[in-house]
């Protein structure tokens, strides 16, 4: 019953909702089918922020602005959205529903530079990319299209190409949102993903202009290169270092002989393994040269003088050659060089990142992500000598692995095969060698291994902090936007501002070649809730070792404390734990395949033991690549001002996801 004192109160209340349509929610809208996905859309260069859904003058929004949405309200013809930036009530006004595109998968797109390539076409639809890969010769069927591109600026299948120079992502941090995806096999057996993307159309004025003489003179001036040596110093090294120094006056006398001399720096770390289970090793790694203070070869030379071997064995017989190598990608100021260098030299494999002994709790993979992040290339020299027989082939994959590199398509792994010394030369010739081209090319402006041009837009604005945010100038409202030129037919006056296209992430000739690199973008939240479900699945598999059914068991309870039916999960005891709702809504629908998703109580079982171990490995070493992301404060996004930063968002690479 309600008390008669109330009722002036709630008759006051119910007026005002009733004269006031317009309040704000607490939370977002959720999308449609999900329990905790938002309603979210990106804004195209017409979107105009105001403060009621009517025509009316606006702010103009950056281009690919992320809002949330609160409330859609129909006014007239047109559908208005009440938006926000960030998912906790905090909303700025309304903007047209019309000129903003909806993103349900918060994932983007990076282009790989297009060298070694053909250029990236943008398709119309679905249909016709298909058939170029369900083709034997896709060559054959985009020959026409592509004469059309080159003799008419258009053809009727391709709405826009992707530009003949690398785009550079040092200028502007870019998005080229994914709004749809799957997984198909070609005809040639590759598994290649198809996306549909969305980009801003350029506007002539902003085409590259050519560089004039002058500005590549003054380009050059301000040129530098940093080759920093990565070297396993323990005492089965011995031998070797003495030769890692000729190796340094072999790539510095190349240099020289380019006449490179003045721009190329040195750099050294040295590396050995556990301080704590040996102390007499006194290091785990030490940065003996940093190259933003050596004045050249010679002077590098002088500083690693004292370099010696370790005067005690090391606990086992791999050593932390990836505490070796992060020390350099961390240390160095990379942004201080146009071409960017490591290159490790060793005779032993690197503790894994499970490993107790290991101070980083990081694999080959991750460390290669954080090298690309930086545009550094990675290059190793693996001295396969007769005491390491037993683990050669362990350390040459995990040294392919690091040293895999996106723009060559290959890893930079020189085996020297025994050790032996004069076959150590050649290599560290064939290094020189192949270390001055890129050298070279990047002295150049041009994209290369090791080119800054490679390094992530964040990596690169990194000595940015405290100027104006280019999101405020109106002349860079297109900054967080791919521009591409369109080329489809324009029955009409202008290109649209903002199109819709099919795109592959393989070269349809070439699938072997990638060209687009896919990164998730998770929120704080999200990547704490990813953090804690493979923490539990880890936990549970470890108990699984000992009884597999007593693992899904527990997890078939963790998932029942998510808010998953108890009863449909008893009832359906051969779900995968994807199946079981463990992982969050925001993988679903993700274009990449997941053994956690996929695992199963029977597959499970009939993994053997150590199968089983190094599943349980690689999730313990996805977990502290996950704590290094949030901890990594200079990689968080904000995809609109004024968003509250639990709603920042960390691009995650699909290849780190569990």
């Amino acid at each position: 019953m309600i008390r008669p004192q109330l009722m002036p109160s709630l008759l006051a209340l119910s007026l005002g909702l009733m004269s006031s349509p317009l309040w704000a929610a607490d939370k977002p809208l959720l999308q449609a089918g999900k329990k905790t996905l938002y309603q979210r859309v990106l804004t195209t260069p017409s979107c105009q922020l105001t403060d009621t859904p009517a025509p009316q003058p606006g702010k103009v929004q950056p281009a690919f602005t992320r809002f949330y949405v609160y409330q859609r309200q129909g006014s007239g013809a047109e559908e208005w959205l009440q938006v926000g930036p960030d998912s906790y009530g905090k909303t700025l006004g309304w903007i047209k529903a019309s000129c903003a595109v909806d993103w349900k998968m918060q994932m983007t797109l990076a282009l790989t530079n297009p060298a070694g390539r053909d250029p990236l076409l943008f398709f119309k639809d679905e249909a016709t990319l298909e058939k170029v890969f369900g083709a034997k010769d896709p060559a054959t069927l985009l020959k026409p299209i592509r004469a059309n591109l080159s003799s008419k600026g258009q053809d009727p299948n391709v709405l826009a190409r992707e530009p003949d120079y690398a785009v550079d992502l040092d200028k502007n941090f870019y998005l080229l949102p994914v709004l749809e995806a799957k997984e198909i096999f070609t005809e040639k057996g590759f598994q290649v993903r198809v996306l549909n993307v969305a980009s801003v159309t350029a506007k002539d004025k902003e085409s590259p202009a050519r560089t004039s003489a002058k500005q590549e003179q003054h380009m050059l001036k301000g040129f530098s290169a940093a080759v920093v040596f990565v070297i396993d110093s323990t005492i089965s090294m011995g031998p070797y270092i003495d030769r890692t120094r000729e190796a340094v006056r072999k790539v510095y006398q190349q240099i020289e002989q380019e006449k490179l001399g003045d721009q190329v720096k040195f750099g050294l770390v040295a590396f050995r393994s556990n301080t704590k289970e040996v102390p007499a090793l006194e290091y785990v790694s030490k940065l003996f040269v940093d190259p933003s203070k050596v004045k050249g070869g010679d002077d590098f030379l002088n500083k690693v003088s004292s370099l010696k071997q370790a005067s005690v064995s090391s606990p086992r017989f791999d050593e932390d050659a990836y505490a070796g190598v992060m020390q350099a990608l961390d240390q160095v100021d990379w942004n201080n060089f146009g071409a960017r260098y490591v290159v490790l030299i060793t005779d032993a494999g690197a503790l894994a990142g499970d490993d107790p002994l290991s101070s980083t709790g990081l694999n080959a993979d991750q460390v290669r992500l954080e090298a690309q992040y930086r545009g550094v290339a990675i290059y190793g020299l693996h001295l396969k000598t007769p005491s390491g027989a037993k683990n050669h082939d362990t350390a040459e994959a995990q040294y392919r692995d690091l040293t895999q590199n996106a723009y060559l398509n290959k890893p930079l792994y020189y085996p020297v095969n025994a050790g032996d010394v004069n076959e150590f030369g050649q290599k560290v010739d064939a290094l020189a060698e192949a270390i001055t081209a890129q050298v070279k090319a990047a002295y150049k402006g041009d994209m290369a291994a090791g080119s800054a041009l490679g390094a992530d837009a964040n990596y690169a604005k990194a000595d940015d902090k405290g100027k104006k945010d280019p999101l405020l100038k109106d002349a860079e409202l297109l900054g967080h936007a791919m521009r591409l030129a369109y080329l489809g037919e324009v029955s009409g006056s202008s290109a649209p501002p903002v199109f819709k296209a099919w795109i592959s992430d393989r070269d349809p000739v070439r699938q072997n070649v990638p060209t687009t690199d896919v990164r998730v973008l998770l929120t704080k939240g999200q990547l704490s809730d990813l953090s804690d479900v493979v923490k539990q699945i880890a936990d549970a598999a470890n108990q699984g070792l000992i009884s597999p059914s007593d693992m899904f068991e527990r997890l078939r309870s963790v998932a029942a404390t998510m808010g998953q039916d108890p009863n449909q999960l008893k009832q359906n005891s051969k779900a995968s734990l994807g199946q079981m709702g463990l992982m969050a809504e925001y993988l679903e629908g993700l274009p990449y395949k997941s053994e956690v998703l996929s695992l199963d109580e029977e597959t499970w079982k009939g993994m053997e033991g150590l199968e089983q171990e190094k599943f349980i490995r690689r999730l313990n070493t996805k977990l502290k690549y996950y704590q290094r992301y949030n901890a990594d404060v200079d990689r968080w996004v904000s995809l609109a001002q004024g968003s509250d930063p639990r709603d920042h968002v960390y691009p995650v690479p699909l290849e780190a996801l569990p």
